[in-house]
């Protein structure tokens, strides 16, 4: 804080000559101007002590720091490692420590920015004991009435032992061994869905059935992991964002029954079920009588049409199948739902943050003035009326809003004003889904912008109709879901592969697609489209992705940075591909009028670079991309390319090095492209070889 504030200089004068200035102020402007100047050399001094210290140093000065003690810098482009403030200040206490299991393990996490988990693979051996040092925890042969140990076998959290292997650490070849040292990470990160409704299997008569998931599809649910209380403790599996198994959920839940405890790690915390007041539904209704089980709710093969254990619960119980999203109603249960219908918490698991969803996110148009609140599953359409001069609507929960809305923009009527601008989102924590009962009309009017920011949409194709007049209109989707195929399957498939999740008919528009996920896009030749860190998903690689007005007639102008798009693409020009896996492919399934998987009319105009095309693709120059065309092994494998599972575009760790490091910053291609993971994994083994101990041989293995 400034101490010699303009004030107190002015005190510092003479009253003489403060009384003459009463009239003119030409000397308290003097003393204004010297006060400033003095405040910026206080200012400069007290950045100048701040910098001797890593926590409060500026950015710039952290290098510096870490160079006095031998700080080797890591690959700037990490996310969290801009600036290697933690890191430097890690340095000393890792080297007091190096070599420690809990050290290699908080170095792991705090380099890469994953939950990881360090394993000593020579405690995991099956050895000859000495008799002057037992260890009981590793016996010779597994305890197969230990049913945690035996689900853990393979695991990172093992504990049954394993005869000697001669290899180094890694997943496919080897771990047990005296040197060797695993680091376990999990890559997906588990993310909210806050009181949503249960849905309804349409398939059940009884209405007892239901899912977790608003899309009513079957999803894995994962961990909220508890931070761990102190850095000299191994991780545990409660410290991890795992996929719930349904037998280790039962164990975990029999437990904290028999204890009398209403929660335990995962129920209450990971997952949640209210009933129709609010409240939360225990575990138990009484000591050792409980009232929540975690059940295999798959479908039942000797009784087709129905889930297994269906008449194994009590009419007071409510069965959880952790690894589906299923939830089973004993018959009081299902009664109470029908009354007052129950709501759920849970943590779905995904690889980026990207799509709908309740992470942080920075919802834009703060500046406009007029905005309207819509919560507990109100009308849409009168929020959106009032704000079509220009506001923003924000949906403030997660339910499920069964409502086809029109959103409008109003016209400018004032030659040279500016356009209006309209925000439709999500409020921040928020992740609605709009339900639509058919297409969704966007009237957005002349010079007009409508932002779609935060929603989930299935049911409906969004039609931005062509206008009278050649005033250019804007379409932003921001943090937002279009659901590929409008809607899923329960086994996740998109119901309606190829369907138009967007169809552009104004030649003057521009569409701008950011951070998000959507199925099909049909667009005027003449309108603009550009896409950032986005999925285009036709819902298979033989059907449109994106095109024309008319089938396989040539789409609107493309502009692509760190996509990945599933399905074929046929534009009239690409003026950048930037870091973009094309994964399209001609066959049975391919409509009429397709030649190849990727063509652009314009082959003069534009550039594709550090990107991934498929064989027979017709495109602009091409800089440094890679290509399947003379050699089908060099081709991006993916965990998943079903909407919602939590491997959703995610590239398998046995993808050709050429794709998973072929981006412009070495970097892997496709959607991913933001999370940096090559330079968070070298980053790790350039750590490693700081502070592993000689002789050691570490692995790093992905859980997730």
């Amino acid at each position: 804080m400034a101490t010699l504030t303009a004030d107190r200089l002015w005190q510092l004068l003479p009253a003489v000559y403060r009384m003459r200035d009463a009239d003119h102020g030409e000397l308290r402007d003097l003393v204004n101007l010297f006060a400033r100047e003095f405040a910026a050399l206080e200012e400069d001094q007290a950045q100048l002590y701040d910098d001797l210290f890593i926590e409060t140093c500026a950015d710039w000065v952290a290098p510096y720091i870490g160079d006095l003690i031998g700080y080797r810098l890591l690959h700037g482009g990490t996310p969290g490692l801009a600036s290697p403030r933690a890191d430097v200040a890690n340095t000393i206490a890792f080297r007091r420590r190096k070599g420690t299991a809990t050290m290699l393990e908080e170095m792991a996490r705090s380099v890469t920015g994953w939950p990881a988990h360090a394993v000593e693979f020579f405690q995991l051996l099956t050895t000859t004991q000495y008799m002057n040092h037992l260890r009981p925890q590793a016996l010779a042969t597994a305890d197969l009435r230990d049913l945690q140990a035996t689900l853990r076998v393979g695991s990172a959290f093992e504990s049954t032992t394993h005869i000697a292997e001669m290899r180094r650490p890694d997943p496919a070849l080897g771990r047990y061994n005296i040197p060797n040292i695993g680091l376990f990470v999990w890559r997906v990160e588990p993310l909210s869905l806050s009181r949503v409704g249960l849905v309804a299997d349409p398939g059940d008569a009884s209405g007892r059935r239901f899912r977790l998931d608003p899309l009513g599809a079957d999803l894995r649910l994962f961990r909220l992991p508890v931070t761990e209380a102190s850095i000299s403790q191994l991780a545990t599996p409660v410290n991890m964002p795992e996929p719930l198994a349904v037998r280790l959920l039962a164990l975990q839940l029999e437990a904290a029954v028999a204890s009398g405890a209403a929660t335990s790690d995962d129920w209450g915390r990971s997952i949640a079920l209210f009933d129709g007041s609010g409240a939360a539904i225990p575990l138990a209704s009484a000591p050792g009588v409980a009232v929540v089980r975690s059940a295999d709710l798959r479908e039942d093969p000797a009784a087709p049409g129905h889930w297994a254990h269906e008449t194994d619960l009590s009419a007071d119980e409510i069965g959880i199948d952790a690894e589906r999203g299923r939830v089973l109603l004993g018959s009081h249960r299902a009664a109470q739902h029908a009354a007052a219908p129950f709501s759920a918490t849970l943590h779905l698991g995904q690889a980026r943050r990207f799509g709908g969803g309740e992470y942080e996110r920075t919802p834009q148009g703060e500046a406009l003035a007029l905005q309207q609140v819509v919560a507990s599953g109100a009308a849409l359409q009168a929020g959106l009326d009032a704000v079509r001069g220009g506001g923003r609507l924000l949906v403030a929960d997660s339910l499920t809003y069964a409502q086809t809305p029109l959103p409008h923009v109003d016209s400018v009527t004032t030659p040279g004003a500016p356009g209006l601008t309209v925000v439709f989102g999500a409020r921040n924590g928020a992740r609605p889904l709009i339900a639509a009962g058919g297409d969704i009309t966007l009237d957005i009017g002349a010079h007009g912008s409508l932002v779609l920011d935060g929603l989930v949409i299935s049911g409906a194709t969004l039609r931005l109709a062509a206008a009278a007049d050649d005033a250019p209109r804007t379409l932003v989707l921001r943090d937002c879901t279009l659901v590929p195929g409008r809607s899923l399957n329960p086994d996740r498939s998109p119901a309606h592969p190829g369907a138009v999740s967007l169809r552009i008919e104004h030649p003057f528009a521009t569409v701008q697609i950011e951070n998000s996920i959507v199925g099909a896009l049909q667009c005027h030749p003449d309108a603009q489209v550009s896409a950032v860190g986005s999925v285009i998903d036709a819902g298979t690689r033989e059907l449109a992705a994106f095109e024309g007005l008319a089938a396989a007639e040539a789409g609107a102008t493309l502009n692509l940075v760190d996509c990945s798009v599933v399905g074929l693409v046929h534009t009239r020009a690409l003026e950048l591909a930037s870091n973009v896996i094309f994964l399209g492919a001609t066959g049975a399934a391919t409509p009429a009028g397709w030649s190849a998987p990727l063509r652009v009319q314009r082959r003069q105009q534009g550039c594709v670079r550090f990107s991934w095309l498929p064989a027979g693709a017709i495109t602009p120059r091409r800089y440094r991309c890679v290509s399947d065309d003379g050699d089908p092994a060099l081709r991006p494998q993916f965990t998943s390319l079903r909407y919602g599972e939590p491997g959703y575009a995610q590239l398998l760790a046995t993808t050709p090095a050429a794709i998973r490091q072929g981006a412009d910053d070495e970097g892997e291609i496709g959607v991913m492209h933001p999370l940096a993971q090559p330079q968070r994994e070298a980053n790790l083994r350039i750590r490693l070889e700081e502070y592993l101990r000689f002789g050691l041989a570490a692995g790093l293995i992905y859980v997730t």
